[in-house]
């Protein structure tokens, strides 16, 4: 754990399936995370949030083995991970903003790719995994989509068409790339539930997300990130002004009333009233015009009424 990091342990300790033990990640142009400690408990519904750039993606990355420099250890289901050998165990659900809509692929043969490793030698599906993929699609609110063209579908179909890729090889643990991106909120809210109901099953889940104020309501845990690890913990005690504000380097404001906890940028409130301001001076200076301008026009007018010459 870097120096500043701030850790709230769980009041409940169970075996950690995932683990970074002082890991430096980055790329070729430098290193985006170091000093990087810490674990993620089987069972744990874990969000990774902090500012763009600030090396959540790479966390995942490492996670699969595909982080391009790596140093320290980091052990995913006991097992280390190594580069381009990722952990059986493991269902991944990207950005969808970074896939290729025009690839020539159905909805089915999509999801049949996150089983690939279990359908033996043959190049064509069996019955059962066919099944296995419209039992999966039925569940997740997609079903009878399975012959449609991925470009076809809504932004949610396709997060959830993703996630059942993900899903069909019954992983262990649960990876997704900011998964409400692009969504609209009832959307966000049943992502959020549908993975609610996955973590209740015995799936780890580990996502990342810009949602603060989504994580502080559907998550028991969250990591911030910036550079390093700021903070772990329950939301109620890392969404703090002082943590938010280590992790974003801007003044957050958060709100507590009602057992709910709200989260804002504090930057909005100083810009309405710069704005308020600025339109009070130019509504003054263009007050003051005006009355020049009167002026100006009474006075020519005197001048030129003059008796008869």
């Amino acid at each position: 754990m870097s120096p500043r990091a701030a850790v709230l342990p769980a009041p409940e300790t169970r075996a950690p399936v995932i683990e970074f033990r002082d890991v430096a990640l980055g790329y070729d142009a430098g290193p985006v995370l170091s000093g990087i400690t810490f674990q993620i408990e089987a069972g744990a519904f874990t969000g990774i949030v902090g500012p763009s750039g600030a090396g959540k993606t790479t966390l995942l990355r490492a996670l699969l083995g595909v982080a391009p420099r790596v140093r320290g250890e980091v052990t995913v289901l006991g097992r280390q991970v190594r580069p381009a050998h990722p952990v059986p165990g493991i269902g991944y659900v990207p950005q969808i903003q970074t896939v290729d809509w025009n690839f020539p692929i159905t909805v089915t043969e999509l999801v049949l790719l996150g089983r690939a490793m279990q359908t033996g030698p043959w190049p064509w599906p069996r019955r059962q995994d066919v099944a296995a993929v419209e039992r999966l699609l039925d569940r997740l609110g997609v079903g009878g989509l399975g012959k449609r063209h991925i470009r076809e579908l809504s932004g949610g179909q396709q997060q959830r068409v993703f996630l059942a890729r993900a899903l069909i090889a019954s992983p262990r643990i649960l990876l997704l790339d900011e998964p409400t991106s692009g969504v609209d909120i009832k959307t966000r809210d049943d992502v959020f539930h549908l993975l609610g109901e996955l973590n209740g099953e015995g799936v780890t889940i580990l996502i990342t997300t810009h949602e603060l104020n989504a994580v502080a309501v559907h998550l028991p845990e969250v990591i911030c990130v910036s550079d390093g690890i700021v903070a772990q913990g329950h939301p109620d005690d890392v969404f703090t002004p002082e943590i938010l504000s280590r992790t974003y380097g801007a003044e957050m404001q958060v709100v507590r009333q009602d057992g709910l906890l709200l989260i804002a940028d504090a930057a909005p409130h100083g810009l309405r009233e710069a704005l308020h301001l600025h339109r009070h001076v130019h509504d003054g200076a263009a007050h003051d015009h005006a009355h020049e301008h009167e002026l100006g026009n009474r006075e020519q007018g005197t001048g030129n009424s003059g008796g008869p010459a």
